[in-house]
Parts: C-alpha cells; structure tokens; sequence
C-alpha cells in the first residue's frame, strides 16, 4: 500500500518526538542510564514525550529563528524550564546539559537538535552565535571521546542541498557577519526514521512546502503492508492539528 500524507513543521515536531521517545536506545538509557535533552523547539517536543508532562513549549527553547515580525500568542511565556537530565528515567536536577557529559558513557543518550540537514550526507549542521561555541563547543569532545550516542532530532523543513563541510568553510569566512555552521555527525532522526521505529513503513519525501499554515510542511510518501499504512495514518491524524510554534 502506498499513501501520501502532509505534515506541518509542528505536526512533523510531535512526529519525531513520539518516534524518539520509543527509539530503543533512548528507552533502554531511560531504563537505565542517562538521557539528555538539551533545550530547543523540536528537543521542547521530546521532552514533553519523556516526561509525559505537557508544559508550555516555548519555555524549553534556546536560539530560535523567526521573521523581522513573529506571530506571538495570546498568552504570556512562563519561566524557563531549566535543562532536563535524566538519570534511570528520574530527573536529576543536580545535573544539566553541560555537567552531565562527565557521568555518562556508552549506552547513554545525548539529544541535540540542529539547523541544517544534509540527509544524504547524514549530517546535520548547527548555528553557533556564541563566542564559546554553545552546547555544541561545551560537550561534543567529551561525547566523542565516550563515545556516548549523540541523536540528532531534525526535520527533514531543514534540508540543505551543500555538503555540511562546505557550509561550515562558507559560513567560517571573515566577511561572513552572520553564525557560523558546526558540522556534527551522529544518529540522525527524521519523520522517515519515527515512521519507521512506530509503524515499519518506508516514508519518502516527495514535496514539500504550502501557505495558509503548511509553510515548511513536507509532503510524504509511505509505503508498506496495509496495516503497517495504516497503522502510520492513525498515528499521523493523532497528531493533526498540532498547534503552531509561536513565540
């Protein structure tokens, strides 16, 4: 069976996050390990589906990109939630993103979302403002070096079509006045990769785009047995009407 099906970058957001949360190396470090989820707006996602709490998404972001003027919501934005660390699927709230590097070890999970996807390539890239690099300067030696499994939610929205590399030398040119691109390598987690781990279904992107609210929407082909379809298509009109990131 083959079917199509259109997600809007919020819906694509609850896709990846419910697709993370049952990932079998983020289930089994939950059981008995260590997870990280380092802040940022599909990460916000994430986080709701392991804590299986819902909160104000926008209190769990870092960098955001957003237009000259952004839509806002009616309501007021609450405190920041501090970095989320789990420790045996306990919140351990002695540790965060930054400290928490140094009690892990293989088999433990670090979650870093990203700004550019170059899905061929398996490679996605990261937007470094800050003069110290960020999370992404603060912990990825450490992660390397421990080889701790760094997974990287991202929307297939973020595909680039330059190698990550070329990017990065672009974007490391003096007369460029804006962020730079961190390339990083780990396992990569798309809508094709959660419809994967929940229903089996081989998922391709075949178009993408649209307005009135399906701006950066992607538009997927799903193939597989029937009931495997259609299992994704329930799970795809579960998370429909997913409401739009607004500041």
């Amino acid at each position: 069976m083959k079917k199509q099906v259109i997600l809007t970058v919020a819906e694509s957001k609850r896709l990846i996050a419910k697709g993370v949360a049952a990932l079998t190396e983020v289930q089994d470090a939950m059981k008995g390990g260590i997870v990280v989820v380092a802040t940022g707006t599909t990460n916000a996602y994430v986080l709701q589906e392991l804590w299986g709490e819902k909160f104000d998404i926008r209190r769990y972001r870092s960098g955001i990109t957003t237009p000259d003027i952004p839509e806002k919501a009616k309501e007021k934005q609450g405190e920041p939630i501090p970095d989320v660390v789990f420790r045996k699927g306990e919140v351990a709230k002695e540790l965060d993103r930054y400290s928490a590097v140094q009690h892990m070890g293989r088999g433990d999970v670090y979650i870093k979302g990203a700004n550019a996807l170059d899905y061929i390539g398996q490679m996605a890239g990261v937007l470094i403002g800050s003069g110290t690099g960020g999370t992404v300067g603060a912990v990825l030696g450490t992660i390397i070096g421990k080889k701790i499994t760094l997974l990287i939610p991202i929307g297939l929205e973020k595909l680039v079509y330059d190698d990550i590399n070329e990017l990065h030398m672009l974007t490391m040119d003096p007369d460029n006045e804006g962020p730079a691109i961190w390339p990083i390598s780990g396992l990569i987690f798309t809508e094709i990769e959660a419809l994967e781990i929940l229903c089996g279904v081989q998922t391709t992107l075949i178009a993408a785009g649209g307005v009135a609210g399906a701006e950066g929407s992607v538009r997927l082909l799903l193939e597989g047995m029937d009931e495997d379809v259609e299992a994704a298509i329930d799970i795809i009109k579960g998370i429909k009407g997913e409401p739009r990131y607004l500041l």
